[in-house]
């Protein structure tokens, strides 16, 4: 076990655990972020999708030790200030893109991040960002017209 200082959402965290431990679970387990959903556990679906430095990374296979100083920001950090709804997440509500939902955390993640690189995607560049995020319901041209929409209303 190591004392580890993490900066998340924005407020600074001392946790003790393995160093290997992935973020996944320091982030479910010891600071109750449950947003952060598990998956598959290496790395393939996407469910644990979060921001470290605001680059979109699975926190599954992300060992503890190897975040350091940088921010991580999680489901429950990308709502503003105000605790109004981030444009990703509105547009997903509005387009109903949700079926069972247990993707969708790791895909609204994905998104985010697409965004803050290219605030008005292609439909190639969403598809290529996206692709590591699965949803086994298939939603995926709802995901696609949620991220064109979000597009739209973060350029107003």
């Amino acid at each position: 076990m190591s004392k580890l200082n993490l900066k998340v959402n924005g407020k600074k965290y001392e946790v003790d655990v393995d160093p290997s431990t992935p973020v996944l679970w320091v982030l479910r387990d010891h600071l109750n972020l449950i947003g952060t959903k598990f998956g598959c556990g290496v790395g393939a679906c996407g469910a644990c999708t979060i921001h470290l430095n605001g680059r979109a990374l699975k926190s599954c296979q992300l060992p503890v030790s190897a975040v350091g100083v940088q921010e991580i920001t999680t489901i429950e950090g990308i709502v503003a200030e105000t605790t109004e709804l981030h444009p990703v997440q509105k547009a997903w509500l509005e387009l109903d893109v949700a079926q069972c939902g247990y993707c969708q955390t790791g895909q609204i993640m994905a998104a985010v991040a697409l965004l803050k690189t290219k605030p008005n995607p292609t439909d190639e560049e969403i598809e290529s960002a996206m692709t590591g995020n699965l949803c086994r319901c298939g939603t995926y041209v709802r995901i696609k017209a949620a991220i064109h929409q979000a597009a739209k209303s973060s350029t107003k």
